[in-house]
């Protein structure tokens, strides 16, 4: 007679042994994604109040141009800088001492950035407009104001004052029909706007995702596709809008615990989304599914930076303990972590990571930019690791 129970709890342990197998492959893939890059600082960019601590300039924004020849820069000294993105790492490439014995090459920003342009006010937002060649940009400040820079003129060429003098955070721009912008302000409201149309713009659009009127404190259009613009609250949601219909929203992303700050599309359907409360979450747009959460840095109370660099699959993001982190998408804790903790976070004397931007370029190499509370640009090189 055939032993049943004994073929079953045979059957079962392979099943067991099988899915034990599957998990330490599992584990062995993940433990090869954390360990593919290889990161150094190559550049550091300081100035003279950086370095006694005498300045205020936090530096609250970077954003490279499309072509990623360009990166722009600008926080509380109401200065945008605009630096060649070449001439961040020549130093490198005519001398690689500095990789083989891990000293930086150090400059001036007065120096290292090519021209800079005075602002009205303290700068909150930064971005390239879509398809001008570089040159113009847009910003947003603290007095609420929005305004367009030509950069070969070095002048601006629009302004826009519609948020009552509230902050504004965050401005972007449809990639479909880039002279389409939006912008996300303290008033509680995302207001779409057309330089072309009199009025200084006119509001094309306007959504107030909150009822309590919470701060919009981050604007993203989807780069890839489709007619959708993403918004980030105080309350503690990321919110979907169809720029053709924006009476409601087409769905509401709700897992963060306190303000969210940043939204960035890493594809066609995958939003990232960062918190002050401590967290980074991947999301699933299609189904409004989350994805991954990612935890490892400190940032309970200020804007610490959010960049994703799609050729890689990278996340990157700053932190109250002034340093550096890179995630994986694929990986929920820390790839790579540049600086030191301090020893007491519950000091506020110590600075911090506010700023962080990717190059988006080739697939094997990349460079990151990052800027902190001191007014210090760090230019850090990243390679794939050769795989055997």
């Amino acid at each position: 007679m055939t032993d049943i129970s004994s073929s079953f709890h045979q059957e079962q342990g392979v099943e067991i042994q099988g899915g034990e197998e599957k998990e330490n492959e599992d584990q062995d893939k993940e433990e090869k994604a954390r360990c593919e890059w290889d990161f150094h600082l190559s550049t550091l960019i300081s100035s003279s109040n950086s370095i006694s601590g005498s300045g205020c300039d936090t530096l609250g924004v970077l954003e490279f141009d499309p072509c990623g020849n360009f990166l722009a820069s600008g926080g509380i000294a109401r200065k945008i800088r605009i630096y060649g993105a070449n001439s961040l790492l020549q130093e490198e490439r005519e001398n690689e001492r500095c990789t083989m014995t891990g000293v930086p090459v150090t400059l001036d920003h007065g120096n290292a950035c090519k021209f800079y342009i005075c602002a009205p006010a303290k700068l909150g937002s930064l971005k390239w407009k879509p398809d001008w060649g570089s040159r113009v940009l847009g910003s947003g400040d603290y007095d609420g104001v929005v305004m367009e820079y030509d950069l070969e003129k070095k002048m601006p060429v629009f302004e826009r004052d519609e948020h009552g003098g509230r902050r504004v955070w965050s401005i972007d721009y449809c990639h479909s029909d880039p002279v389409l912008g939006a912008s996300g302000s303290d008033d509680g409201t995302m207001q779409m706007w057309d330089p072309r149309c009199g009025d200084n713009g006119k509001c094309l659009a306007m959504v107030q995702p909150s009822n309590q009127y919470s701060p919009v404190c981050c604007v993203e259009f989807n780069p890839f596709r489709g007619p959708i613009v993403a918004v980030g609250c105080a309350d503690r949601r990321v919110y979907a809008y169809d720029m053709r219909k924006m009476l409601e929203p087409l769905f509401v992303l709700d897992g963060h615990h306190k303000t969210v700050t940043y939204i960035r599309f890493l594809d066609e359907r995958t939003i990232i989304s960062s918190s002050i409360d401590g967290c980074i979450k991947m999301w699933d747009a299609e189904d409004q599914r989350l994805i991954r959460t990612y935890k490892g840095h400190n940032n309970s109370r200020r804007f610490v930076g959010l960049s994703v660099w799609k050729p890689g699959g990278l996340i990157c993001c700053g932190s109250e303990s002034n340093q550096v982190f890179v995630y994986d998408k694929r990986w929920g804790e820390p790839l790579w972590v540049y600086g030191r903790q301090p020893m007491d976070l519950t000091r506020h004397g110590h600075g911090f990571v506010s700023s962080v931007c990717w190059q988006q370029n080739n697939e094997n190499q990349c460079t990151l930019v990052t800027g902190d509370s001191e007014g210090v640009l760090r230019v850090f090189s990243g390679k794939k690791k050769l795989t055997i």
